[in-house]
Formats: C-alpha cells, sequence, structure tokens
C-alpha cells in the first residue's frame, strides 16, 4: 500500500472539507439586514417620552429566569401568561454580572440580599469581592464546592418585535460558557450586538447528582454594518437610561 498517497488523499479530503465548513459557517453569518423595531424608528425617544421623569427599573421588564429540575424549555412571560420556548433568540445589547450574598440557603424570592456586586468585583460598601471570604469555594455550605455567594449573568436580549429587551439570568453553571461565547466572538472582531444570538438549553447532571440545565450560545446571522452601527448606537443609549436607576439591587433579588 502507497501510504504516502494514501496520506495525501486523506489530507486533500479533510481540507476539503474544513474549507467546506468554514464556507458554511461565513455564509451563516454573512452581513444580513434584520426586522428589528428597535433599530427601524425612534425606539430611544418613546421610551423616553413614555418614561418622563420616571428611572427605568427592573420592574419594567420580563424576566427568563434559569429553569429548574434540569428542564430544557425557556418559561417567557407573554401577553396571555407564560410561553414556553426551545430557544430565545435577538440581540444582546449589553450584561451585567451581578453577585449575590444572602444569610440564609433558602431566601424567599424577591428578598433582598445582604451583600451584593453589580459587576462581582467591587460590592455595593466598597469592599473587593475577590477578598471575601463568601467568594471561596465550598463556602456554601461546607458539603459542596459552591460559594455562598452568588454569581450570575443577567443578559438584555433585544427580540425583533419588541423595542424593550427581556432579561435573560445565566445562572453560574453557564457563566463561563457565556464568557467564552463572548471571546470567540472577540477573536471574530465581533461586537456582542453586532450579531443575533440563539440560546438554548441542554440537560445536565451535578456531581451530587442534581439535574439542571446549561446553557448554550450561537451566532446565527450578523448584522449588516448599517444595522450594527444603529444596535451599537441603541444598546449605548438604552444602557444610559439603565445606568440613571439605581439596578443593582433588583439584579441581585433572590429568584
Amino acid at each position: 500500500m502507497n501510504t504516502a498517497a494514501l496520506k495525501t488523499k486523506l489530507d486533500t479530503k479533510a481540507q476539503a472539507i474544513a474549507e467546506s465548513v468554514e464556507e458554511e459557517t461565513a455564509a451563516a453569518l454573512a452581513p444580513v439586514d434584520s426586522n428589528y423595531l428597535a433599530l427601524s424608528g425612534n425606539a430611544i425617544d418613546i421610551i423616553r417620552a413614555n418614561l418622563k421623569s420616571q428611572p427605568l427599573t427592573m420592574q419594567f421588564f420580563d424576566v427568563v429566569k434559569s429553569p429548574s429540575g434540569g428542564s430544557t424549555v425557556f418559561s417567557v412571560p407573554g401577553l396571555a401568561g407564560d410561553e414556553a420556548e426551545k430557544e430565545l433568540t435577538g440581540i444582546i445589547l449589553d450584561y451585567t454580572t451581578p453577585r449575590a450574598y444572602w444569610d440564609t440557603p433558602d431566601p424567599v424570592e424577591g428578598t433582598p440580599p445582604v451583600c451584593y456586586s453589580p459587576d462581582s468585583l467591587i460590592s455595593a460598601d466598597g469592599k473587593a469581592c475577590a477578598h471575601c471570604p463568601y467568594n471561596t469555594f465550598g463556602s456554601k455550605d461546607g458539603e459542596s464546592n459552591a460559594k455562598a455567594c452568588k454569581e450570575s449573568v443577567a443578559l438584555f436580549l433585544l427580540r425583533p418585535d419588541n423595542i424593550m429587551p427581556i432579561i435573560v439570568r445565566v445562572p453560574v453553571t453557564s457563566k463561563l460558557i457565556f464568557q467564552r461565547y463572548m471571546a470567540r466572538l472577540i477573536g471574530k472582531m465581533m461586537p456582542l450586538s453586532g450579531v443575533v444570538t440563539r440560546i438554548t438549553l441542554e440537560k445536565a447532571t451535578s456531581k451530587g447528582g442534581k439535574p439542571y440545565a446549561l446553557y448554550h450560545f450561537e451566532a446565527v446571522s450578523a448584522l449588516s454594518p448599517e444595522e450594527a452601527a444603529k444596535a451599537r448606537e441603541y444598546a449605548g443609549q438604552f444602557m444610559d437610561i439603565m445606568a440613571a436607576a439605581e439596578l443593582e439591587p433588583e439584579l441581585s433579588a433572590a429568584s
């Protein structure tokens, strides 16, 4: 058998497959014009006009929480009640990385935390989270590797038919998955708000045998240069409005 010829043939085939996958990926992320309502009109003016002097707090938003029991279906608030959706698709305008500590293992939903941080770096009272004993692995109960101070990611996800984003809460178990997705976009010089992101769930099991849902993120298309610029501008203006309100305690409320 001519092993050199076989190796060349296999290398050629592998290269052809890789090029085909790369072309399909490039085609899937080719810049396109979308039909996002928020990017086609005076959405920011409408928001400001309707708010008047009211702060834009978390109470204005629909929040999609992490499903329990390893469910792979999102429960999304809708006009007729909660709706089950297998995936969430939209433009991530921005995100925050709050963390919070409660002095009880099972706080009642909506209970404000004893301590919180809007960025997982510095607490609201000015202390470094890195030096906090509740930020150490195993500090939650001494029986697991969990931290007593709960980390998460809150995504501001803009969908096509609404000028107000929904808040998607990503638990700490999927925080690194989101960060890696963001890093891949950075590697391609693509802003987070310049792509349409699909979020799905996958059932997983912890070392203790408890089922939970892992989040997965996929860029399904890239916005055209014009729309990417509009999305960046909209995201900046929207988050400026958000910055005028003290959202940190609400972002960290027990859920």
